[in-house]
């Protein structure tokens, strides 16, 4: 897939916004609450079993303005913002967090990590993929570190990422969801042998939410 011209990737104020929606987080740490969703396109990092394809293009006809997007985000009182992706570390997000500081909205970002993460961000949500792992710098920053299991081997990944995050960092394993069934026993005895993770699920799509 080819990518954008690199001043789109480094200004910040224009972002090639495929998504928005106001919602309730269905993952990991703040599953349950109101955050409103901003999904940027163009991602790299091409996991198979990826629910988003359609973010993986960079070919986005339309940038939107940051200012639009915050506006939108006023609107519908939401107090809370998380950057999803796509790949949200591709792009330069100081800008956008730094206008949604201004508002006093909480800015979340859920990032594989694979490039340097600009912003000032209230929630990192670390999802790191092995096919392009994450640069150290990140895990420091992690605030919740949650690793997509579709097999056993994946705890193995699991592990080798949890010994590089900071002891305060969350711990989550969460079932790859056309998996689902076939892994969750192995993943809920996991947790019960090793009581420092927790099961993540995707709560939004059994109560059927964007």
């Amino acid at each position: 897939m080819k990518k954008p011209d690199k001043a789109i990737f480094d200004d910040g104020f224009k972002l090639p916004l495929i998504d928005q929606f106001y919602t309730v987080q269905g993952e990991g740490f703040h599953m349950g609450k109101a955050a409103y969703f901003i999904r940027i396109g163009g991602c790299d990092i091409g996991c198979s079993w990826c629910d988003t394809k359609f973010s993986w293009n960079f070919m986005i006809d339309e940038l939107i303005d940051i200012k639009s997007i915050v506006e939108n985000v006023l609107i519908n009182n939401a107090t809370t913002v998380v950057v999803t992706g796509g790949e949200p570390s591709l792009y330069n997000l100081g800008p956008l967090c730094e206008l949604l500081k201004k508002n006093s909205i909480g800015t979340f970002v859920e990032t594989s990590g694979a490039y340097h993460l600009r912003g000032q961000w209230d929630w990192i949500c670390l999802s790191p993929k092995k096919q392009n792992p994450p640069k150290k710098e990140i895990y420091s920053k992690a605030s919740e570190l949650k690793v997509i299991i579709s097999n056993s081997d994946d705890l193995i990944w699991a592990e080798k990422n949890a010994t590089k995050v900071d002891s305060s960092c969350k711990l989550y394993l969460q079932p790859e969801w056309s998996k689902y069934e076939l892994i969750i026993p192995e993943i809920v005895e996991y947790v019960k042998l090793n009581q420092k993770w927790q099961v993540s699920l995707q709560s939004h799509k059994f109560m059927h939410i964007p």
